[in-house]
């Protein structure tokens, strides 16, 4: 199945409590070929709510989910991708509720549980941080509550979003991204695909280079040899129900356009993507997750916290990309730590 499934993706994503009703899905998201609200099989536990969101291409609605009340620590989900969904977060209700917290869920536009407009130029990196913008008014967060966690292709959106607006927010947390795609290009390159069989690397070149991506053993290949390795250090038979649904609802319409087709390096409009220059004008408190097994170079992720100058690196030693699951005991309990002493004013105290 999961090999299906990512053979008809093409590519991987860089990666509740009370209402019991499911939000009608807007209109606009309803167009032909798009799957039906019963299809998507949206959960039913939580307070869900599609916000309305203005673009140069006329208005949509992205989905969001609140789980928990706190009126001083609230957590707004950026999920990966470019295109995956908050789905790849729902372990977080394992862990938040229990500690008193307050947290979103929220499906960018063109993913899954949001509108999916066939508008190739909506694709670009400032546009999503306006999106996040209008989601924040709309949910009412401000500097005394706001917290923007952000994985992956999330990560970048919220250091960008940082930049932009780091007056709107309390804390920001970059989890498993590093601040330039050079940078990451160069680490897969010279340690990822170093470490790897040299036949199997030449196997995925060549596929590669004949831009045979649905060819099902160039998939086989990766998930034995890249993916259980450093996106999800588990067999992947053993994977997550969320994580499979994740990657089975990523829209390749997005995350082809802006990351590319290749898992070995990033070549689309991300491509160039640099904020190593920049990330110091970060002033919030700021937590920056990495793993010792993740596609991003874990030292460099240790740089960045040490570059922005009110942060805390932690490092999920067993994590891979997608820490919250294959370290799931180290990542929370740091990031936990982490809102709650800047809740109580204790940051950045070890």
């Amino acid at each position: 199945m999961l090999r299906t499934l990512l053979a008809s993706l093409t590519a991987l994503a860089l990666i509740a409590c009370g209402n019991s009703e499911t939000p009608a899905h807007s209109e606009t998201a309803a167009q032909e070929g798009a799957p039906t609200q019963a299809e998507k099989q949206m959960p039913v536990v939580g307070e869900g709510r599609l916000i309305p969101i203005t673009t140069p291409k006329g208005e949509f609605n992205v989905w969001t989910r609140k789980v928990g009340d706190n009126a001083d620590i609230k957590v707004l989900l950026l999920h990966g991708g470019p295109g995956a969904t908050h789905e790849l977060y729902e372990i977080f209700e394992d862990h938040f509720p229990g500690a008193g917290l307050e947290f979103y869920y929220y499906d960018q536009l063109g993913s899954y549980f949001s509108d999916q407009p066939d508008e190739p130029s909506l694709w670009e990196t400032e546009r999503f941080v306006d999106e996040v913008e209008q989601v924040r008014q709309a949910l009412g967060l401000g500097p005394d509550n706001f917290y923007l966690f952000g994985q992956s292709w999330g990560g970048i959106l919220a250091m960008e979003y940082a930049l932009a607006h780091q007056d709107k927010l309390k804390g920001l947390i970059i989890s498993n991204m590093m601040a330039s795609i050079p940078a990451y290009n160069e680490y897969a390159e010279n340690v990822l695909m170093a470490d790897m069989d040299p036949a199997v690397l030449a196997a995925l070149k060549a596929f590669e280079a004949a831009e045979d991506y649905a060819n099902p053993r160039y998939m086989e290949l990766l998930i034995e040899h890249h993916y259980t390795d450093h996106v999800l250090r588990m067999p992947a038979d053993q994977w997550p129900d969320a994580v499979n649904r994740t990657f089975a609802h990523l829209n390749p319409d997005v995350y082809i356009p802006m990351q590319g087709p290749s898992e070995l390096g990033a070549s689309g409009k991300l491509g160039d993507w640099d904020r190593t220059g920049d990330i110091a004008r970060i002033t919030v408190p700021t937590l920056v997750i990495g793993a010792a097994h993740d596609t991003m170079d874990p030292a460099h992720m240790a740089w960045m916290a040490e570059e922005i100058p009110n942060a805390r690196f932690l490092l999920c030693p067993d994590g891979s990309h997608l820490s919250q699951w294959d370290d799931e005991t180290v990542f929370f309990d740091g990031l936990i730590g982490f809102l709650t002493d800047v809740g109580a004013g204790e940051f950045p105290g070890e």
